[in-house]
C-alpha cells in the first residue's frame, strides 16, 4: 500500500512538472509578510492569480520545509499534499479560467533567510535579508525555484517602525498596522522570476539621487556611516547614466535601490530593482584606492537588463547573465577610469585564463558547471571579441534588438546568437565554436586584439617574451620602464622582474606620485633595505592601507631596533573595513620585545575579541589567522571559533572547521574544548559534540 501511494505520489510529480510552462500563466502574486525575528521565522500570506491555458488537475508550487494553514483555490478549501519540498494542489482547472490560490502559512527557513543582532544586546545591529538565488526563495514563499516562470510580485511587510524596509519595486505606503509596527507596501509593475524576490531590513538612512532619465535610486547606509556615503556610492549616477546610454534600452523598472548588510554571502546581488552587497564596501576615501565598489556597483546594475529582464532558461545560457553584467561593468569602469584601466583589467583575465587553460581545467561558457572565472571573465572576452568582429555600431543594435523582442521573458544562447546573426548579416558559427563551445582559450588571438588596442600591453607581452627568452640581467629594464606612462605596465614590470630590476627603477616606483606603484612596489620587493629607508618609512602614512599593512610588517621585520617607532606611527589606524592594519598593529604590539607591555593584555583582549560575532566574517578570520599564527587562544576565542563553524557563509565556515580540526590535534586544546562545550548552546553545542566524538 505505502509503495502504491508513493508511486502515485511520485507520478503526480512528474505529471505536474510539465504543467506551469505550457498550461498555466501566473499573473500576479499579492504577498504580505509578518518576520518574528526572534523566533526566526515568518508568518506569510500569498494570493497568486493565474490563467488556465490547458485542461488540468493538480498544480504544484516549491515549498521548502513551509507549515500550511490554510490552502484555498478560489477562496475555498482544497485537498493537497505537502512533502516539505513541494505542496501539490487537486482541483480540474479547464481552459480560459481565470483562478486563484492562497496560502497562509509559517516558514522558519534554514537558509535564504538571513537574522542578524536579535540576539544580542548590541544597539542598531539588528537585521533581515534574503539572497534567492542558488538558494531559493521557496524557503519562505511558496513560489517557483524554475526561472521560467515570471510573475508580478506585490510585496507587503509588516515589522516595528523603528527599521526601514526594502523590497522589489515602488514603495506606495507606509500604514500602522498595530501599535508600533508599520506595514510596507512595495508595488512591481512588471513579471520577474522568483529568485530575484528580495527584502531586506534594518537601522538605514538613505541618499537620493536621479537618472538622466528620471529613474529614482536610493543608496541605504548606516547611520554612523555617513561620511562615507560618497566614496562608498562613488560614481553611482555616471554608472547608472552610462549603462543606459551604452546599452540603448531604458532602465525596465521602476526604481532602483542599493543596501548593504552583514555577512553577505557574495559580493553583491542582482534582485530586481533592489541590489543587497556586502558592507565590506562600505568604506573611506583612503579605502577607495584599496577596494571599492564601482565594479561590484556596476556589475549588478547590469544585471538589471541582463539576467532579470532577459532571463536565462537554464544554467546551460549562464553567460547571458555572468559574462554580459561582467562586461558592461568593465565598460562603465573604462568610462569611468580610462582606457588603460579597461584593457590592462582584460590582460590581467587573459592571464589568469591562460593558467587554467595550460592547467588542463579549460572549460566551455555552455558548461552549467562552469567556474566563475569562465562565466565571468571568459564570458566577457567573447563579447569583447564579439564586438571587434562585428563593429560597435551593429555590436549595439544587437544588443538592442535582443533586449527588445526578449523582454520579461527567458532567453537561451541561441536567441542571442540569432539576433547577432541577423543584424550583422553575418554567421556565427565559427565565434559560437572558437568561443562558447571551446573548453580552451584561443589565447594568441586575445593577445593580438588586445596589443592592437594598447601600446603599453603590446610592451608588456615583448617583456613577458624577454623574461621567457633571455636571462634577466641582459634585458634592457630601462627600456620599458622610462618608454611608458601608463601605471599598469610599471605595476606589471614589477610583478614580473623586482628582484632583477636596477636601483634606479625601485627608487623610482618609490617615489613615484601615484599610490598605485609604491603600493605595488612595496607588497613585492624581497629585501626592504635594498630601498632608502627615509623614503620607505613614508609609506607608513601612505594614502593607502594595504600600502601601510605592507610597510608596516616589512619594516618591523627589517629594522628590530625601530619596532617601536613603526607601532607609535601607525598606532591609530584601523585600515579598511575588514581592519587590516589594526589586526596586524595588535599583533606587532603584543610580540614586540618591551612595548607598552602594561598594555598587552588589553591589546590581547582586543585581538581575541575580534573574533566574536558582531563583526564581520572578514574581521573575524583575521583575528583568528593572527591568533594561530603568533599568539594562541583564550576561551572567549574558543567559543567563537564554535559560532564561527556553524556560519552562514561557506567561506568563513570551511576556514573555521579546518582551523577546529588542527586544534583537536593538540590534546591541551582538545581537553580545553570539550570543557567549553558544556557551557554552548543549540546548533553550535550539536556540532562541537559531533567534532569531539570524533
Amino acid at each position: 500500500m505505502r509503495f502504491l501511494l508513493l508511486l502515485v505520489l511520485l507520478l503526480s510529480f512528474s505529471h505536474s512538472n510539465a504543467q506551469h510552462q505550457d498550461k498555466l500563466d501566473f499573473i500576479n502574486a499579492k504577498v504580505s509578510l509578518i518576520p518574528n525575528p526572534e523566533q526566526k521565522e515568518i508568518q506569510g500570506h500569498v494570493t497568486y492569480y493565474f490563467d488556465v491555458l490547458a485542461d488540468i488537475d493538480s498544480i504544484f508550487l516549491d515549498a521548502k520545509n513551509i507549515d500550511f494553514s490554510s490552502v484555498l483555490i478560489d477562496y475555498k478549501a482544497v485537498r493537497f499534499t505537502n512533502n516539505e519540498e513541494r505542496i501539490i494542489l487537486y482541483e480540474n482547472f479547464k481552459q480560459g479560467e481565470e483562478r486563484s490560490i492562497t496560502f497562509e502559512y509559517t516558514a522558519k527557513p534554514k537558509q535564504t533567510v538571513y537574522f542578524f543582532g536579535w540576539d544580542d544586546e548590541i544597539e542598531n545591529n539588528e537585521q533581515i535579508w534574503t539572497q534567492g538565488q542558488g538558494k531559493y526563495t521557496s524557503h519562505w514563499l511558496p513560489s517557483f525555484d524554475d526561472m521560467e516562470e515570471k510573475i508580478e510580485f506585490d510585496l507587503n511587510i509588516t515589522i516595528n517602525e523603528k527599521y526601514a524596509v526594502l523590497a522589489n519595486g515602488k514603495l506606495l505606503a507606509k500604514s500602522n498596522e498595530e501599535p508600533d509596527a508599520l506595514m510596507w507596501s512595495f508595488d512591481m509593475q512588471k513579471p520577474m522570476s522568483s529568485y530575484l524576490l528580495a527584502f531586506a531590513i534594518g537601522n538605514y538612512d538613505k541618499q537620493e539621487l536621479q537618472s538622466k532619465s528620471g529613474i529614482l535610486i536610493e543608496n541605504y547606509y548606516y547611520g554612523q556611516d555617513s561620511l562615507k556615503v560618497e566614496p562608498t556610492y562613488r560614481y553611482t549616477k555616471e554608472i547608472f547614466d552610462f549603462l543606459e546610454e551604452e546599452i540603448g534600452f531604458p532602465y525596465p523598472w521602476q526604481n532602483y535601490k542599493q543596501i548593504p548588510v552583514h555577512d553577505f554571502l557574495y559580493a553583491g546581488m542582482e534582485n530586481t530593482t533592489v541590489t543587497v552587497f556586502s558592507d565590506g564596501y562600505v568604506i573611506d576615501s583612503t579605502a577607495f584606492v584599496d577596494k571599492n565598489y564601482v565594479n561590484v556597483n556596476a556589475h549588478e546594475l547590469a544585471h538589471q537588463w541582463f539576467g532579470n529582464l532577459v532571463t536565462e532558461k537554464d544554467g546551460n545560457h549562464h553567460w547571458l547573465h555572468e559574462g554580459f553584467a561582467t562586461y558592461y561593468a568593465q565598460l562603465a569602469e573604462k568610462k569611468i577610469f580610462g582606457d588603460d584601466h579597461y584593457y590592462w583589467k582584460l590582460f590581467r583575465t587573459l592571464q589568469q585564463l591562460k593558467n587554467v587553460v595550460e592547467s588542463g581545467e579549460g572549460q566551455a561558457l555552455t558548461d552549467p558547471k562552469a567556474s566563475s572565472l569562465i562565466f565571468y571573465e571568459k564570458g566577457a572576452w567573447a563579447l569583447f571579441m564579439l564586438r571587434n568582429q562585428i563593429g560597435d555600431t551593429t555590436f549595439k543594435k544587437g544588443i538592442q534588438n535582443y533586449l527588445q523582442k526578449h523582454q520579461f521573458k527567458n532567453v537561451t544562447i541561441s536567441d542571442f546568437i540569432k539576433e547577432m546573426e541577423l543584424v550583422s548579416e553575418t554567421n556565427l558559427d565559427d565565434f559560437r565554436d572558437e568561443w562558447l563551445e571551446n573548453t580552451g582559450f584561443p589565447l594568441e588571438k586575445a593577445k593580438t586584439s588586445l596589443a592592437e588596442k594598447s601600446k603599453a600591453i603590446q610592451h608588456a607581452f615583448e617583456l613577458e617574451s624577454d623574461l621567457v627568452t633571455f636571462q634577466p640581467k641582459v634585458i634592457n629594464y630601462k627600456k620599458y620602464w622610462n618608454g611608458t606612462n601608463s601605471v599598469h605596465l610599471k605595476k606589471q614590470i614589477l610583478e614580473w622582474a623586482h628582484a632583477s630590476l636596477p636601483q634606479e627603477i625601485l627608487e623610482d616606483a618609490l617615489q613615484a606620485d601615484t599610490i598605485a606603484i609604491r603600493q605595488q612596489l612595496i607588497s613585492v620587493i624581497n629585501d626592504i633595505k635594498k630601498l632608502p629607508y627615509q623614503n620607505v618609512v613614508t609609506l607608513l602614512q601612505d594614502e593607502s592601507y594595504v600600502t601601510i599593512e605592507n610597510s608596516l610588517f616589512r619594516l618591523w621585520e627589517a629594522y628590530p631596533e625601530k619596532r617601536r617607532t613603526f607601532l607609535k606611527r601607525t598606532k591609530n589606524v584601523t585600515g579598511l573595513p575588514n581592519k587590516n592594519v589594526r589586526l596586524l598593529w595588535l599583533t606587532l604590539a603584543i610580540v614586540t620585545n618591551d612595548y607598552e607591555t602594561r598594555n598587552t593584555p588589553v591589546y590581547f583582549k582586543e585581538l581575541s575579541n575580534y573574533t566574536s560575532k558582531q563583526y564581520s566574517w572578514e574581521v573575524r578570520m583575521g583575528a583568528f589567522q593572527y591568533l594561530n599564527q603568533a599568539l594562541g587562544f583564550d576561551d572567549a576565542a574558543l567559543k567563537n571559533l564554535a559560532n564561527a563553524c556553524v556560519h552562514h557563509s561557506w567561506q568563513f565556515k570551511k576556514y573555521a572547521r579546518n582551523l577546529l580540526q588542527d586544534l583537536l590535534k593538540d590534546q591541551a586544546y582538545k581537553t580545553r574544548l570539550v570543557a567549553l562545550t558544556k557551557e554552548l548552546k543549540g546548533e553550535e553545542e550539536r556540532y562541537m559534540n559531533t567534532k569531539l566524538k570524533q
